[in-house]
């Protein structure tokens, strides 16, 4: 009897044991995974698509890290995403990013201070276009003229408004609130004299203006250089849509965009930040994202900065300067 007692404590201190020790070591190997999150865009956009490929790589390529991929509103709620560590990555424009940090976004005076860029993942350039021989060949040409800017609240509008602003114009142009699509049938139809775009190339809206039509592309940054618009606007870039992007438009066209930046919260670590643009920026990790996503292409180390106006994440200077990079004022 007390030899089966015996052996029935010891069978349950082992079972007791064993269950702990497995307790442990599962604890031990949650506590070994650092799981954080990425705060993309709406499906099947462009901002998804990115956030999607670099999570999907950085879980595979650093040990002991799992990035989720978060779907999103996109720019702005991405910045108060990160700034309030509901994310620690997530894509913004540069124009966001500059006016959130100076409380001038739209209806919000919040300064979001604790989001800092990583890098320059690809651009919305403009495109302004006109019929080709129609007597239009400079900005300064479209005072009084009807031009397509966008829709009414859109970003497309906000950005034309900007600049027709900084080249001294706003006020004699006569601005047409409709859509992509709309506005190039408007072009071709001799309804309106000029297109405003602000979009990723090549765009399919200015494809169906350029092949229904022999059109122009206007030199936007001659024009915006001249102007208030880098003053007013820091973060708008220079950029250049080469020639034959578009049906008949045989010269490269110098143009202003936004820019999507990667950027992360001021709690991530140095070491972490570092490694994670290194394992991105490898040449192995920008093959995969250009399959993600062919607007991937612009991503490079030479472009890595480019129209970033706010301080980067220190990972990110110590190695961008380790590749060669010089930063701004601003972005130090």
């Amino acid at each position: 009897m007390s030899i089966t007692l015996n052996l029935k404590k010891t069978a349950t201190f082992a079972a007791a044991t064993v269950a702990a020790m497995t307790l442990t070591f599962s604890s031990v190997a949650s506590a070994s995974v650092e799981r954080l999150a990425f705060s993309g865009g709406p499906d099947g956009g462009t901002f998804q698509f990115f956030s999607n490929g670099i999570s999907t790589l950085l879980s595979r390529s650093i040990e002991g890290v799992d990035v989720s991929n978060m779907a999103s509103a996109g720019s702005v709620e991405n910045l108060r995403r990160v700034n309030s560590r509901d994310a620690d990555f997530g894509i913004v424009y540069s124009g966001d990013l500059f006016l959130g940090s100076e409380g001038k976004l739209t209806n919000d005076t919040r300064r979001y201070r604790n989001v800092q860029p990583i890098s320059y993942l690809y651009g919305a350039p403009a495109h302004l276009i006109v019929l080709d021989g129609g007597g239009i060949t400079d900005v300064s040409q479209l005072a009084g003229k009807n031009i397509a800017v966008g829709p009414a609240g859109s970003g497309a509008a906000a950005s034309a408004q900007r600049f027709f602003e900084g080249v001294g114009l706003w006020d004699q142009i006569k601005p047409q609130y409709i859509g992509y699509n709309q506005g190039a049938s408007a072009l071709g139809d001799r309804q309106i004299d000029a297109l405003w775009v602000f979009a990723g190339f090549p765009n399919a809206s200015v494809i169906q203006a350029a092949t229904s039509n022999k059109v122009r592309l206007l030199q936007v940054y001659e024009a915006a250089k001249k102007g208030t618009l880098f003053t007013d606007h820091p973060y708008y870039a220079q950029v250049t849509i080469p020639a034959g992007t578009y049906p008949n438009v045989d010269y490269d066209v110098v143009t202003v965009q936004d820019s999507a930046l990667w950027v992360t919260g001021r709690h991530m670590k140095t070491e972490m930040i570092s490694q994670m643009i290194g394992e991105v920026y490898s040449d192995a990790g920008l093959t995969f994202m250009r399959s993600v996503s062919s607007a991937a292409r612009a991503m490079t180390v030479d472009s890595a900065l480019n129209g970033i106006v706010n301080k980067v994440h220190p990972g990110a200077i110590e190695f961008w300067e380790s590749k060669g990079k010089t930063l701004t004022a601003a972005q130090k």
